[in-house]
């Protein structure tokens, strides 16, 4: 496997990868559906927690890493103690809110401050650790590559808040997933279009 292709690898594993959004993506589908054939909430959550503890053994058999499961059924009890609490499914959706706005404001202030959050988190695994603070064009770099994240993040609220508070439970989960996949993947890959163009200050530097 070439150099660029390790890379890539690594960037899209870092952002969270393919498994990741699986384990975390497929709950909220079946709660969805769920909840539009029976009409009842508990129903939809335990439909949702039942799939993400059967991808969390299933990733334990295989011997896979299972952090993302992890995350994903920790996801899920948080999502449905909102709308359990509440009895309204629209209310599954507000940790998810709450996540995008977390992120969005960390990734925000990360790189006002001249410390991005992709620097911090992918200099390490490219093997420059944080010695791309002393390079200004790899450090523009970081920044220009977690702007795509701020954008995203922000996206994803500015478009699903509006929908929560209309009620509309089909229509948010729908626009839920819609930008949760294809805006990912559309992240991961600009960023590793950014990112690529730079090579790492410690090839830079043999």
């Amino acid at each position: 496997m070439s150099q660029h292709h390790e890379d890539r690898d690594k960037v899209i594993g870092a952002l969270g990868g393919t498994k990741g959004l699986i384990d975390s993506g497929l709950p909220a589908i079946v709660f969805l559906v769920a909840f539009n054939l029976t009409k009842d909430v508990r129903t939809a959550i335990w439909g949702a927690l039942a799939l993400s503890l059967v991808l969390a053994i299933y990733r334990l058999a295989r011997k896979d890493t299972i952090q993302h499961s992890i995350s994903g059924v920790m996801g899920v009890l948080i999502c449905a103690y909102f709308a359990n609490r509440s009895g309204n499914a629209t209310d599954f959706y507000i940790p998810k809110l709450l996540t995008n706005l977390g992120y969005g404001t960390v990734y925000l202030i990360a790189n006002l401050a001249g410390w991005p959050i992709l620097g911090l988190v992918l200099g390490p695994l490219l093997g420059e650790n944080l010695t791309w603070r002393n390079h200004p064009t790899r450090k523009k770099m970081y920044i220009k590559a977690s702007w795509i994240w701020v954008a995203m993040f922000f996206s994803r609220i500015a478009v699903q808040y509006p929908i929560y508070k209309s009620g509309n439970v089909n229509l948010l989960g729908t626009v839920n997933l819609a930008m949760g996949y294809p805006l990912f993947f559309a992240a991961a890959y600009f960023t590793w279009l950014v990112i690529k163009s730079h090579p790492p200050v410690e090839r830079l530097e043999n």
